[in-house]
């Protein structure tokens, strides 16, 4: 077989955060595939076919990928942030698994990316500094109740998190049920990060006590950070470091 398959993380929203190795791939490939918004961040050239598709097609998605490069072409997959972090790198693979048995034989590379928590990690300090997880808060691939949980079982191991899509349209409520949830388990003073289009022209970083986190803080282009119990406020001109000490009392 002669095509291939990149799936790429096209970073937060900056053009600087691209890196070259996803740059290479797309500057080679006969066809980028993706969902809309992520699609037309790729420049359009001749030779170069843009397949367009909606957010909730992701099989379908990966399984026209996967047959244009069985055929020959040169695809690139592309998705925001990192493509292995609640994108289209787990699709794909999902795809070959139930696909037809010469899938199995393409050459298929995942090429990483900057994330959104990273990004916006980096542009308030160290808030990911010691032991931290990652939530999606939609429930349109999995249940509400075990969001829940996630949320309840890593604010009492006391982690730092990093909360996706936190709030839509058409999931007005849940982020809201989410903050409830912390402010019966962690302290009122807990950091917490709202991060909005982190890297593009639209940037807007808030940084708020869990006491006076709100949900309309909050919308589906803003990564969430909560800080664990040892994160610390480093106050400054310009808007405040945040960051979580590396090492933790006996």
């Amino acid at each position: 077989m002669t095509g291939w398959l990149a799936i790429a993380g096209l970073g937060p929203g900056g053009d600087g955060l691209v890196t070259p190795e996803v740059r290479t791939a797309l500057d080679a490939a006969s066809d980028v595939v993706g969902y809309i918004p992520y699609v037309r961040r790729v420049a359009p050239r001749p030779g170069l076919v843009l397949h367009e598709s909606d957010n909730r097609v992701e099989m379908d998605r990966a399984r026209h990928a996967l047959g244009m490069a069985a055929a020959g072409r040169r695809v690139v997959v592309v998705s925001s942030g990192d493509p292995g972090v609640f994108a289209m790198a787990s699709a794909v693979f999902e795809a070959v698994e139930a696909g037809p048995a010469g899938w199995r034989d393409l050459d298929i590379r995942v090429l990483p990316g900057i994330t959104a928590m990273l990004a916006a990690a980096a542009r308030t300090g160290a808030p990911l500094g010691h032991d931290f997880c990652a939530i999606n808060l939609s429930d349109n691939l999995k249940p509400w109740a075990l969001v829940a949980r996630r949320v309840a079982l890593a604010a009492e191991g006391d982690f730092a998190m990093a909360f996706y899509n936190p709030r839509s349209r058409a999931r007005p409520e849940g982020f809201g049920r989410v903050l409830d949830l912390l402010r019966g388990l962690c302290e009122p003073e807990r950091v917490v990060i709202f991060a909005r289009a982190v890297t593009t022209p639209d940037e807007a970083i808030r940084v708020v006590p869990l006491a006076e986190a709100r949900e309309d803080m909050a919308d589906m282009r803003t990564v969430v950070l909560v800080g664990s119990s040892a994160t610390r406020i480093v106050a400054r001109e310009g808007g405040p470091w945040v960051y979580t000490p590396r090492s933790v009392p006996a």
